[in-house]
């Protein structure tokens, strides 16, 4: 598939078919996450693969705080056959820039704009998505509630270190799910958004 084709068919896709991914599918989607940019080439990114049925109901159970509830998003996204959870590690940035050729002799935080370790991770994600698209399966990025945070720390036994930045459902698409927001919203033109020059 050509790459702008891959552009235009990609969106969130949130009911999915029964079939398991290929596990081929899920190493080329890693393979392709980690071909993200990384600030310092610090590369504090780290992804948690569940695609068992049994893995994947343990993300669902630890990440919704109501184990019976319901809705046509919970539903839809709860079929999702794989899961990857990108994650992101604010130390190994501080650290990288503490080394001799960043030119830094501390792990000041207050240096940084915005936090790369959340926007690398962000970066590599979105390859996840492209690759899903370009491999005729459906995806969907989506939040990891703060307050379940800290219960899918505990049951992957992931460090505190370690910051869920989302996670991403995969699987093939069932015809007919649950329609996102751009149904009902219209894209804003590039006229709106892209400012030529100076914001006018």
């Amino acid at each position: 598939m050509e790459f702008a084709e891959v552009v235009r068919r990609r969106h969130m896709v949130r009911r999915y078919a029964p079939d398991p991914v290929d596990p081929d599918v899920l190493d080329r989607m890693l393979a392709h996450a980690v071909r993200a940019p990384s600030a310092g080439f610090s590369q504090g990114w780290a992804f948690l693969r569940l695609e068992t049925p049994a893995d994947v109901h343990r993300f669902w159970t630890a990440t919704t705080l109501d184990p019976d509830a319901s809705n046509d998003w919970l539903d839809g996204m709860r079929t999702a056959p794989a899961l990857i959870v990108p994650m992101s590690n604010k130390d190994v940035y501080l650290d990288r820039y503490s080394e001799r050729d960043k030119g830094w002799t501390d792990r000041d935080e207050s240096r940084w704009p915005v936090p790369f370790w959340h926007m690398d991770a962000a970066m590599a994600s979105l390859l996840i998505l492209l690759t899903a698209v370009d491999e005729g399966l459906g995806a969907c990025f989506f939040g990891v509630p703060p307050e379940s945070v800290q219960p899918f720390r505990r049951e992957f036994g992931v460090p505190a270190d370690w910051m869920p930045v989302g996670a991403i459902t995969v699987g093939h698409p069932e015809p007919g799910g649950v329609p996102g927001s751009p149904v009902r919203r219209a894209r804003a033109p590039l006229s709106e958004i892209v400012h030529h020059g100076q914001w006018s």
